[in-house]
């Protein structure tokens, strides 16, 4: 399955040639000319210059980017949790009694404010009960069927082609000048390796995220993964750095994301020594995307918009420096 290509791919390295002169085709072309898109284009160009004082090996150029809300739509909620709750009807229909509390009754009738008023733990029992008693391998066929057919409530795009156009560039260009892109996110890991080579190009091995209890088995001689509920690692907020290290074995030079839960991945990426680059995706576009900041209950910023611009962060402003948003616009 394939919801996009990746978005510029191999235009950076491409040449349009007029006479004997070659000329670098815009690595970043839905990005606006703005102070943004220049800050991004001088660091990479600058990291990669051999004859630079900040050159960077090619080894060390580790990129890590967040997923919900920083390479894909995550209003009204994160996609995940939409997937958990069309899980969940599912389930429910054929075995009513797994509704055990408020949250799943209320995920069961896709009532989202019933959910999200049990809190985190409310949250937890939907995610816990729709994604456990099920292999990986059929998780992650599921997922990635979901996402090629379900449509967003508002947009009624298919959540799959919810992408941003400009990061896929971004992802393509870091890579195109030798960085290896990894995504650091909250989301569940099993659910973003079920699409994230296909849409952005990042092979399942270089995904960070929140991990579930996972046992195996090999009853009747069949090598089995299952996905049991539960979290054991949360990939969120402190934990993103811890992740990182876990898995990665080495502090990134350049980290993206759009929320307070990514703050603690950009402190720790960009207090490293030499040359680094935090960002932050400011959703301040009502008419083509949605905007939100302080008071969401989904990606917060508060403390980014606080503390970024004097910790050297570049902010992101999504009306102001994008373009165009989605694929295809």
């Amino acid at each position: 399955m394939r919801f996009s290509n990746f978005g510029s791919g191999t235009l950076s390295l491409s040449m349009a040639v007029f006479g004997t002169t070659p000329v670098l085709a815009d690595p970043l072309p839905s990005w606006n000319e703005t102070e943004a898109k220049a800050a991004i284009i001088e660091f990479v160009e600058t990291v990669t210059d051999p004859s630079s004082e900040d050159f960077v090996p090619q080894a060390a150029r580790i990129a890590t980017f967040d997923n919900d809300g920083c390479l894909w739509a995550e209003q009204p909620v994160y996609f995940q949790l939409l997937y958990a709750i069309d899980v969940l009807k599912e389930k429910a229909a054929s075995d009513p009694s797994i509704l055990t509390s408020d949250a799943l009754k209320a995920g069961a009738e896709g009532d989202l404010e019933g959910i999200l008023a049990g809190g985190m733990e409310g949250l937890l029992e939907v995610i816990n009960v729709s994604h456990s008693g099920i292999t990986v391998e059929d998780f992650q066929s599921s997922a990635g069927a979901w996402l090629e057919s379900a449509v967003h409530p508002s947009t009624e795009m298919p959540f799959g082609e919810m992408i941003y156009q400009p990061m896929l560039e971004l992802l393509s260009y870091l890579r195109d000048e030798g960085f290896t892109t990894y995504i650091v996110s909250g989301g569940g890991i099993d659910f973003i390796r079920a699409f994230a080579e296909d849409t952005y190009g990042i092979p399942p091995w270089q995904v960070v995220g929140t991990e579930g209890d996972t046992t195996y088995a090999a009853d009747g001689g069949v090598p089995t993964l299952t996905k049991n509920g539960g979290i054991t690692f949360l990939d969120d907020k402190e934990g993103k750095p811890v992740g990182i290290m876990r898995h990665i074995g080495q502090r990134p030079i350049f980290a993206a994301g759009n929320s307070d839960g990514d703050f603690q991945m950009l402190e720790y990426t960009t207090a490293g020594d030499g040359s680094r680059f935090g960002m932050l995706v400011h959703h301040t576009d009502a008419d083509r995307e949605f905007a939100y900041d302080r008071d969401s209950h989904v990606g917060q910023l508060a403390r980014g918009l606080d503390e970024g611009e004097s910790r050297g962060w570049l902010i992101v402003d999504m009306a102001q420096d994008w373009s165009k948003v989605w694929p295809g616009e």
